[in-house]
């Protein structure tokens, strides 16, 4: 039997919950962390720690997992409300997920550098590709 079979499905996040896993994500400690590595597993760990400090009991997986789909819905959301004659959206959290991924002053998208490679992107470049590293490690598993 494989392992994510016998594992039982984590409670459905409250409200209030994905408030506070948006304020622990929103600290610029994680953000700047999560902007500079390329593997994050030390910073959701600290997402994690800090959500069990606010009373909540989540490991780091489904923390990543939840901003994974919060930070989608959000951009979902931004490209549809830029395609002109558009009728205007919105999803849930979208002010406060705005705060933390569009809400810089400036016009230019936050910039991504990986001291490793030395290269840079954008932080929206750098999400879609660590998406793509999720899935690509998600259907490798799957098929072993």
């Amino acid at each position: 039997m494989m392992e994510s079979q016998n594992r039982r499905r984590a409670p459905a996040w409250t409200e209030r919950e994905v408030r506070d896993l948006i304020a622990v994500w929103g600290d610029e400690t994680v953000l700047a962390e999560l902007r500079s590595k390329r593997r994050n597993t030390k910073t959701y760990a600290k997402v994690s720690k800090g959500m069990q400090d606010r009373g909540y009991n989540r490991d780091s997986q489904q923390c990543r997992v939840k901003i994974k789909e919060l930070r989608q819905a959000y951009q979902k959301t931004r490209d549809a409300n830029s395609r002109s004659g558009s009728e205007p959206q919105t999803c849930r959290f979208y002010d406060e997920l705005y705060a933390i991924l569009g809400g810089a002053a400036s016009t230019d998208p936050p910039m991504w550098y990986d001291s490793v490679c030395g290269s840079s992107e954008t932080t929206e470049e750098h999400f879609r590709e660590e998406e793509h590293d999720d899935n690509h490690a998600q259907n490798s598993t799957q098929t072993q």
